[in-house]
Parts: C-alpha cells; structure tokens; sequence
C-alpha cells in the first residue's frame, strides 16, 4: 500500500531536526532542494497496492539510487552510508536522524524491478532538468552528442565447465533439502573433490585427465537431475519448485564450447560473453550498454544524456537510432549531429540529426575533425555527470578528493594523489571550468572530482556530484 508518515513520537520535543545539524550550503542539501521530488511520487505511485505493509517512501528509494549512482557503490555499501551520513539521510527526506536502517537491501533491487527500465529513465531527466536550470549544461550541448557502447559487467566468477556441473549439483540439493526429497546420491563430496582436481591439472600436463573429471561432474550433474524428476513427477507444486534450476542445469548439459546463447552463471541467465578486444581482457562477462554523451565539455563537465542496456548484444547500428530518439525525449532538444565509431557503419539512420564516424576519409570540416577525436571519453572506466556548478571567492587552494583513470592510462602517476594538496595561481585557473585542469593540467584520458567541502576554496571552485556508469 502507499508509504503513511511515521507516527510522531513521544520524545520528539527533544530530538534535534537534521535541518539543525547540517550545513544548509552542502552540495547534498543544495541539490534536495533543486530536485523535484514530487515528480518522482507522479510517476512511481501507482507501483503500489492499495492492500497491505505501508510501501516506503519514493523520496527514499528514488534518493538511494541516485545516491548510489554518484558515490559509485552497491546496494550494499549505499544503505551503509546512509545510516552513518546525516546528509545522506536529509537528502532522502528524513527529518530526524535516524540509527537503523529502514529497510532492507533487497529492497532496492525489488523496486527496480517493480519499477522498470523505462521508468528509471525519470532519475536520469531529472539530473539534466537541474543542470540545465542551475546552468551547468545549456541546452545547446545536447545537440551534437558522442554516442559509444560499453560492457556492464556482472560480478560472477568465470565461468567453467567444471565450476557450473558443481554449482548445478549445489543447487539441485540445495532445494532437494528444502522440500524434504531423499536421493540415491547426494554427489555432494565426489564433486567437490572433482573440482579441486580439475582445477589443480588443467593448465598442466594432466590435461587429459582433468578433461575425464569434468565428464564424470556432467554425468553426476546428469544423474542427480534424473534422480530428482523420477521422485517429483505428478507432484505439480514440487515441478514448480525444481522448473527453473531444472531447466538451468538441461542447458548447463547440453551446451558445447561452440553453442551459442550459452549460460555462463547460474543464478544470472543474462550474463553474455562480449569480446570487446582489449588488451587487459579479451572477453567479459556482463550485458552491452549504449551511453551517450555531450561532445562539447560544458561548465559542469560532460553530461551523460542518454543510456540503455542491450541485452541480446545487438548490433551497434542498429541501435542507434532508438538512442538518439531517447536522449531528444529526456532533454528536449533535438541533436543535430551524432559521432560514433566504426562499429557503426550500416547504421541507415533516418532521422534529422547527421551521423558522423570516426576515421571517416573526406571531412574538410576542422570543427568536426576535433570533434571526432573526443569519442575517446567513453573509453575511461568513469563517466561522470556534475549537477550543481557553484563559483565562490577565496583562497587559491584545491583538493582531490577523488580520481578516476582510464584504462592503461596514469601520466606520472597521478592516480596516487588522492587527498594531496593542489596550489595554483588566480591566473592559472581557466575561466572557462574545465574539472581535470582545475585539479592538475594536461591528464585529459582521466576525471577528477574537486570538491569545496574543507575551509578555503578557489576563486572557481567545483562543487559537483558524479554518476557513474560502472
């Protein structure tokens, strides 16, 4: 049922409100202020039942997710910070601090669900409705975009043959023991010591024998799924409880090494395998992303305006299109000219925005020509998404708070300068806010976060909060 406010307690009187501990200039506060919550309450209300436990509040949930997003952590880490940062919890709608968490971590991943992936675009409108009102971002920037697809790896261990039969055999006794089955072989010890035994003689010269204990674990995995179906056929309500592993582990059995549509973890079915041709890692494990970006570096950084997961991996340019169309929908600008890869071509794009690919022969345009090579953005393992732009007066003192550094890429070692002083000269500090400039010159493959939280600022200090996309 919908969220109710909590009942006012008996010792309210002589609890101090968050409004009175906290500093009404933090960046968190700022941007509670600026963000229409009731846009949220609009469009998720009718998520929730009129029937039974109150639901929590949108402010909350809507809250964490961008809280996670621009901190970079899991659902894990965020629901801890928050019962320890009182900014954490105004920036959700708290009025007083509170010492236990309200809710549950998988509380988050039921909402997403619930809500869905076209719904949870509204988190992404609303941080580009308050860059462009607090003028971080003008409207024009949307309209020439950088457009790239990333992999969103999933945490799983790699996947093996012998480490998926285990986990099979693990699983199917898992839920025997629960309902109470008694098998012939539980398969439980033998398989165990298989998998030791396999991973001790692949990479060397038993080669051949590691090969024979993984035939013996798919044969185990093969017997243990018989055993189970013989003792729960005609039982309606037992086939339902086995019919997703038991389906599972069919796949896990019949799949070879050049099946296509394989499983490669259990408990996450869509998990792929992309090869994205890189030297650290010639394959991963995860789900293609489409993200797109502003070009043109604004006063608060480049924005990420547009995202979408691909599942299926599809063809780059065949998505195009769907992409351009969302990011003129979450800002209301139209874009005039896109630049991709040359994983695009083919791409048979219709729309009124212009489609340029990298190391395309015959463009005498200079501006595009430099425009082109910023498609390299993408390529960092950190996007970052600025949302309040703030300018005060003082000292020539800057901090870093945070870096990012892309891939293979650490000019001089500068990833080790988290918390190191920064001093510059008034006229060192451009006038246009460019966010690795202001924290160190020349490091263009890499995003630093400079933040004015400590007693002296710059004359064009930053105060912005990140979205990360990985």
């Amino acid at each position: 049922m919908p969220p109710k406010k909590p009942a006012p307690r008996s010792d309210e009187l002589f609890r101090s409100q968050l409004d009175n501990m906290v500093d009404m200039e933090h960046a968190l506060v700022k941007l509670a202020e600026l963000i229409d919550w009731s846009r949220f309450d609009a469009a998720y209300g009718r998520f929730y039942h009129e029937k039974g436990r109150p639901g929590l509040s949108t402010r909350l949930m809507a809250g964490l997710h961008l809280l996670k997003h621009m901190e970079g952590l899991s659902d894990e880490a965020v629901c801890a910070r928050w019962v320890e940062n009182p900014y954490h919890q105004f920036f959700c709608g708290e009025q007083y601090f509170r010492h236990k968490l309200p809710l549950d971590r998988s509380s988050m991943t039921r909402w997403r669900n619930r809500i869905g992936a076209d719904k949870l675009e509204l988190l992404l409108a609303e941080t580009l409705r308050v860059a462009m009102e607090t003028r971080a971002m003008p409207p024009q920037a949307c309209e020439r975009v950088t457009v790239d697809t990333t992999v969103q790896t999933k945490a799983i261990a790699h996947p093996t043959d012998s480490h998926l039969l285990l986990r099979g055999i693990e699983w199917l006794n898992r839920i025997a023991r629960k309902h109470g089955i008694k098998l012939r072989q539980s398969f439980l010890r033998v398989g165990r010591q298989a998998r030791r035994d396999v991973s001790r003689l692949i990479h060397g010269r038993g080669h051949k024998q590691a090969m024979r204990w993984v035939r013996k674990l798919r044969t185990w995995l093969g017997r243990l799924d018989r055993d189970i179906g013989r003792k729960i056929a005609g039982n309606e309500e037992l086939e339902a409880a086995f019919a997703v592993v038991r389906e599972r582990v069919a796949k896990i059995l019949t799949q070879k090494a050049g099946s296509t549509d394989k499983l490669y973890a259990l408990h996450a079915p869509e998990v792929e395998c992309i090869a994205k041709g890189k030297a650290r890692a010639r394959y991963e494990f995860g789900v293609k992303t489409l993200i797109a970006v502003t070009n043109a570096r604004t006063a608060g950084g480049q924005f990420i305006v547009g995202m979408q997961a691909l599942p299926g991996n599809p063809y780059d340019g065949h998505t195009l299109s769907g992409r351009i169309e969302q990011v003129e929908r979450l800002t209301g600008v139209t874009v005039e000219r896109a630049y991709v890869d040359r994983g695009y071509k083919g791409h048979k794009h219709g729309g009124q925005a212009r489609v340029y690919i990298g190391h395309t022969r015959g463009i005498t345009s200079p501006t595009i020509k430099r425009e082109l090579r910023r498609d390299a953005v993408l390529n960092d393992t950190t996007l970052m998404v600025p949302l309040v732009l703030e300018r005060q007066a003082a000292e020539t003192q800057l901090w870093v708070k945070e870096v990012r550094v892309g891939e293979g890429r650490d000019p001089g070692g500068r990833a080790n300068m988290l918390g190191q002083q920064v001093c510059m000269s008034p006229e060192a500090i451009p006038r246009s806010i460019d966010l690795e400039t202001m924290a160190w010159s020349n490091m263009r493959s890499s995003s630093a976060v400079v933040t004015t939280g400590l007693p002296k600022f710059s004359p064009h200090s930053v105060t912005c909060l990140a979205f990360y996309t990985q």
